[in-house]
């Protein structure tokens, strides 16, 4: 799968190649990421890519003449099966049924804002607005990169244990979104509060039905 980021700070997305997971399934091909200078369709000699709001108002809009041509150049190379999503907090609230949408995909390009946000008209050019939390970032790079990682667990190949995905992430469990359950590990007691005993037996089907009993968070499938 590939992953398209549009926006003005190319290098922040690009050290995503420099950690953890993600970081090993790009240099593996499980995932392809790609960055598109927002500032090289940028207007006149200073590249303009923002200007003043019309009424008045504080801060600058991105224009939607620049980011218009940002995206008809990324459709016009992009894999057939592809989603452009713009990050914005008045999106669609993000959620693990998103995660799952996106990551049947061949591509998602994702659209970062800065400034004062985007001109309304910018909404009429991309797929989904989407927004990964209630409340205001001075940019969309990092909500970009928390999309990406949440996807990109979903591509094949890109997480080591198969039931990782299953298990970590939230899944279905009888017929209802759940998150994993509480885990332990050494020392044994700490600060007087110690290891469920059921987990120290090894009855693994004892072990089971008590995990499966202590799921996170359940919920009728908002996740």
């Amino acid at each position: 799968m590939k992953f398209t980021v549009i926006t003005l700070f190319p290098d922040f997305i690009k050290s995503l190649d420099q950690y953890s997971i993600i970081g090993r399934a790009l240099k593996s091909k499980k995932i392809k990421l790609e960055t598109i200078d927002l500032r090289d369709f940028g207007l006149g000699e200073y590249k303009q890519v923002d200007d003043k709001p019309y009424g008045g108002g504080v801060g600058m809009l991105l224009r939607v003449d620049v980011v218009y041509e940002a995206i008809k150049f990324t459709r016009k190379n992009a894999h057939k099966k592809h989603r452009v999503i713009m990050l914005s907090p008045e999106g669609l609230a993000y959620s693990q049924k998103t995660v799952e949408k996106y990551s049947g995909l061949d591509e998602l390009i994702i659209l970062c804002g800065h400034y004062e946000g985007f001109d309304r008209r910018i909404n009429d050019f991309v797929d989904e607005v989407v927004s990964i939390g209630p409340y205001v970032l001075t940019g969309g790079e990092i909500p970009a990169m928390a999309v990406i990682d949440s996807v990109a667990r979903h591509v094949e190949g890109v997480l080591g244990k198969e039931d990782s995905k299953e298990v970590e992430s939230f899944s279905s469990f009888k017929g209802k979104r759940v998150i994993e359950y509480p885990q332990y590990t050494r020392p044994e007691k700490f600060l007087g509060v110690s290891v469920p005993r059921v987990l120290l037996q090894g009855n693994h089907a004892q072990i089971k039905k008590f995990n499966e009993s202590n799921f996170l968070k359940t919920d009728t499938g908002n996740y």
